[in-house]
């Protein structure tokens, strides 16, 4: 796995370009990774669709996204975005 494929630096990354994100925050994002046992992929693609969304961090969002996308039927980015489509979840802003 690349750096840049991993939870910790995506959060850098967000820190660096300004979005601020509360040590809570941070803590409920790993929270919720862990308890939804998903892959890196898939708590950054869960993080990256809440922010882009609902344009700050909300906890409920998350989580819907992040069990969605939880099932091992779902492999790869292209079947997460077809499936969250289908929920009514769009990628696009």
């Amino acid at each position: 796995m690349k750096q840049t494929d991993t939870l910790a630096y995506y959060l850098e990354d967000l820190w660096t370009k300004g979005f601020k994100l509360s040590d809570e925050d941070v803590h409920f994002i790993y929270f919720g990774k862990y308890s939804a046992n998903v892959e890196e992929w898939k708590a950054i693609l869960a993080l990256r669709l809440t922010l882009k969304l609902q344009q700050a961090f909300d906890p409920s969002f998350y989580i819907s996204v992040l069990e969605h996308i939880s099932s091992k039927e779902i492999s790869t980015k292209k079947e997460a975005y077809l499936s969250l489509e289908k929920q009514g979840i769009s990628n696009r802003a």
